[in-house]
């Protein structure tokens, strides 16, 4: 499983920079990637971990249809072209999202303690809502879903050294500190689209 894994951190790396670059190529790696952690997850008993992998799979097509629809929009000169430009999140927005976290997290952990033996359902519950609103975030293209997987990402390297997944550990540890560089740059281009 090594091998797996290994591959599956190094094609993860490439989906982190198309993602920095703000290039619409990350949803096609973005297909790849998850199938490899859906079998990593299951063989290690991270099952939130390997069903949000199945919600990357099906996001990452969300994702490349919304950006698609945003390039497209920019050839043709549409005038709504603009509403998915890289932008900041609104606060109401983000209170929103907040409420939709809590529930997300309240009913993931209650799965997994009731239906599993996931060695850590609170802490499997609370990175799989982050990372549902997370990858939405990303797909509609808010600067501070960089934010919320750099918590995502922190705690997941702490949760897969813990279980001895040390490739994926240190993938995570490289998102982590990935992240806050992505939110600068973002947020940067959010700043430059809005002026």
């Amino acid at each position: 499983m090594l091998t797996i894994e290994i591959v599956g951190a190094v094609i993860s790396l490439l989906y982190l920079w198309l993602e920095y670059k703000a290039n619409i190529w990350l949803w096609i790696v973005g297909v790849i990637t998850p199938v490899l952690y859906i079998y990593i997850f299951f063989v290690s008993k991270f099952y939130a971990g390997m069903g949000i992998n199945i919600y990357y799979l099906f996001a990452s097509i969300y994702g490349w249809y919304c950006w698609a629809r945003i390039a497209n929009s920019h050839q043709q000169g549409s005038p709504g072209a603009s509403c998915f430009q890289i932008i900041r999140l609104p606060l109401s927005l983000g209170w929103k999202l907040f409420s939709i976290f809590a529930v997300l997290f309240a009913w993931v952990a209650w799965i997994l303690l009731r239906f599993t033996d996931s060695p850590v359902p609170y802490g499997e519950g609370l990175t799989t809502a982050l990372s549902i609103i997370a990858m939405w975030m990303l797909a509609r293209k808010y600067a501070e879903q960089w934010l919320v997987w750099l918590v995502v990402n922190t705690i997941s390297a702490g949760l897969y050294f813990r279980q001895g997944l040390y490739p994926t550990g240190i993938l995570f540890v490289i998102y982590a500190v990935v992240s806050v560089f992505g939110f600068l740059k973002w947020k940067k281009m959010a700043g430059e689209k809005s002026t």
